[in-house]
Order: structure tokens, then C-alpha cells, then sequence
């Protein structure tokens, strides 16, 4: 069964939800993207990163010039010793990408966050200097 999203008209597949659960709770992700599918309508996830993988492997598997929402998950370490972990919500719309996509993905990115329950922070990068690991950091601590 897929989520409809109100704003947007926009259908979420069920694998995007159970994704970032598995993500969430069983660790078995260290991120994932989306990708809207323009002629059905539905968000549908892109690529899954497995759990050794890394934050430049998510920055990797984002296209130049297509849209992407992405989910990742940040462990660290505070000044006391104790391991945590954040969820980042990313934006990826890139310069390069054509205006209706833009607007779809803009337009779609509250209903996904709707369904996405437990997400710490947001960013939004048009080029990967918005979206470097030290941004991650940063907004983490």
C-alpha cells in the first residue's frame, strides 16, 4: 500500500517508510535516497547504502543533475564519551537540474518528511559544498 502525500498528489511506495525504519532502528542502513518517479507519481527509493558506507558514499551516489531526497544516519561520539546518532534529512536539487523537477521535489518534500518520523535535521544543497560532512558535523553537536 502506498501514502499519498496531500500537498503534492505525489504516492509514497511502501519501501520508503520500511527503508528508513530498517535504517532507524536496526542499523542495518547508513543511508538512503529517493527519487520521485515523474510518470507515476510516486517517491520510490533510489539507492540503499549498506551499513560500512560512508557519508562520501552518499554524496557519490547523488546525481549531477537530477533531483534526490536523502536520509542519512550520523553516529558520533560526544565530549563525554557517549555514542549517539542523528538523522539527516537532505534536499538535493542541483543547478543543473531542470526546473519542473525542482518545483516536484519541492513541492513533495513535506509529506516525505511527514512520513520519515524521526528525522533530527534538514539540510538543503543545490552543489556539494552545501552538503559537506563538516555541515553534518557541525549541525550534530
Amino acid at each position: 500500500m502506498a501514502l499519498k502525500t496531500a500537498t503534492s498528489g505525489m504516492w509514497m511506495t511502501d519501501d520508503c517508510k520500511k527503508s528508513f525504519m530498517e535504517m532507524k532502528w536496526k542499523k542495518v542502513h547508513r543511508y538512503v535516497v529517493y527519487k520521485i518517479e515523474e510518470k507515476s507519481r510516486k517517491v520510490t527509493v533510489d539507492k540503499v547504502g549498506a551499513a560500512g558506507e560512508s557519508y562520501d558514499d552518499l554524496a557519490a551516489s547523488l546525481p549531477e543533475d537530477d533531483c534526490r531526497y536523502a536520509v542519512f544516519d550520523f553516529d558520533y561520539v560526544t565530549v563525554d564519551n557517549c555514542r549517539m546518532s542523528k538523522i539527516f534529512f537532505i534536499t538535493w536539487s542541483p543547478e543543473a537540474s531542470r526546473i519542473r523537477e525542482k518545483m516536484m521535489y519541492a513541492t513533495s518534500k513535506s509529506g516525505l518528511r511527514r512520513v520519515l518520523d524521526g528525522v533530527h535535521y534538514e539540510l538543503q544543497a543545490t552543489d556539494p559544498t552545501e552538503m559537506g560532512f563538516d555541515k553534518i558535523q557541525d549541525r550534530a553537536k
